[in-house]
């Protein structure tokens, strides 16, 4: 049998070697006393940003998710509320983030304790239903689950349900509903188990559920009074109005929007649409599927769509590569390999394959930069608050798109005609595990 121990001549070996490299023990001193971020960063690059853009379509100021996981939602509403300030003229605006956040819950509670019901004939140690046992509800989302969200249950003013506590700190009901559910489970897997009807141990889990988002973030109202004074001090008022009236008369036809991904494994074929299994949060809403395509059009699809003076929707992996207090991103912004004297060097593929990268945030693309019919940088509406970057805003070299980039929502008249095909295709299903699965 091989001894693959680590033996003692080793380890002196690597500290001899360590200790012969003048540049690695000068960066030892500088690391000890400054984060490595500090020491990494090129200042070069730094310096040389610029956040204006040729085309920018915000005109509104930034939001704050605080201490929660709703940038999916925030960015969500967030690239549809032009057409308030379009048709109402006020100064600033926001949807209710909470609204859409209490209905996710609660239907993401329902979809997971119907996949519980589905797989209680396996064992509870099946990969499947460990997966999903080890997070059966969190506040990220995807596009497609924002829809499903939005043609249910309509949105509102953010006035008609206001943020509370738990809403914008959201690990304390997090904890409370994760041991609810799992305890769900265990009801559901003995009713299946005794030959008892397991959807009545789900509506019961479920009703408790509601009562623990009611506490947390308030009840959701049914009707609320919409009126407005706009930026020149003119009175307007539409009356009382439901949430999907209120959707109906400011948002676009949102079953018109496509999820484009770049997923450049080999295993994941261009052109094609792809689902992941278990992947959703409202039953019997459309399933969340998404077009794989080259980065180049995702690239095109948001420049055009950008300077048709409508912001896009997109998800990335955003701690890469990114100084959250400057509001930078780019694709060297820091030099770990220089700094280490290691190669760090991975392919967008290769970094999915191997667990490096996945889709972690949601945000909005509000602008980008075009020199001679190219693109150079992008101004990015996150929902981090007005305190960093400029004002809330950020910057993204195109240098980072490529790699960092994944997900993007546009019209579909924003896709090639030899795309089109592929939307009505049978989509191709992922493992439940799948990186392309993550939630922003």
């Amino acid at each position: 049998m091989t001894d693959d121990s680590l033996t003692g001549e080793e380890v002196r070996g690597f500290a001899a070697a360590f200790s012969a490299d003048r540049t690695a023990r000068i960066v030892q001193n500088a690391v000890a006393e400054t984060p490595i971020d500090k020491v990494a960063m090129d200042r070069e690059i730094v310096t040389s940003i610029d956040p204006s853009v040729s085309v920018k379509v915000d005109t509104w100021p930034i939001t704050n998710q605080k201490k929660s996981g709703r940038c999916w939602l925030f960015s969500g509403l967030n690239s549809l509320k032009s057409a308030v300030y379009e048709h109402t003229g006020v100064e600033e605006f926001e949807f209710s983030q909470n609204y859409q956040h209490f209905w996710d819950k609660l239907e993401k509670a329902n979809y997971f304790l119907t996949s519980m019901i589905e797989l209680a004939d396996r064992d509870v140690d099946d990969r499947t239903v460990r997966y999903l046992l080890s997070n059966p509800i969190d506040d990220g989302g995807q596009w497609n689950m924002f829809v499903a969200l939005v043609e249910k249950y309509g949105v509102v003013p953010k006035y008609a349900m206001p943020e509370t506590e738990s809403s914008s700190n959201t690990r304390a009901m997090n904890q409370t509903l994760q041991k609810l559910l799992r305890r769900g489970t265990r009801d559901v897997r003995r009713a299946f188990a005794e030959g008892a009807d397991p959807r009545a141990v789900k509506a019961a889990v479920l009703e408790q559920v509601y009562r623990v988002l009611a506490i947390h973030l308030g009840t959701p109202p049914q009707r609320f009074v919409w009126q407005w004074r706009n930026k020149d001090g003119e009175f307007g008022r539409e009356g009382e109005m439901t949430p999907l009236e209120f959707a109906a008369r400011y948002l676009p036809d949102l079953s018109e929007y496509v999820c484009l991904v770049n997923d450049p494994r080999p295993t994941s074929p261009y052109n094609a649409l792809f689902t992941v299994d278990r992947l959703g949060n409202v039953v019997g809403a459309k399933p969340v599927v998404y077009l794989n395509v080259p980065i180049e059009v995702i690239r095109r699809a948001t420049s055009e769509t950008l300077e048709s003076g409508k912001p896009v929707w997109m998800g990335c992996d955003t701690a890469k590569q990114c100084d959250s207090k400057l509001g930078i991103w780019d694709g060297r912004l820091f030099d770990y390999e220089g700094t280490y004297g290691i190669d760090l060097e991975m392919t967008k593929a290769e970094e999915l394959q191997y667990g490096e990268a996945q889709m972690t945030h949601a945000m909005v693309f509000t602008g980008v930069d075009i020199l001679d019919g190219k693109t150079r940088r992008w101004r990015i509406e996150n929902s981090w608050g007005d305190e960093i970057a400029d004002k809330g805003f950020f910057t993204m070299n195109d240098s980072w798109f490529d790699q960092h980039v994944f997900e993007v929502a546009v019209h579909r008249d924003r896709l090639s005609a030899d795309l089109l095909p592929a939307l009505d295709s049978e989509p191709i299903v992922l493992p439940a595990w799948d990186p392309m699965g993550s939630l922003a």
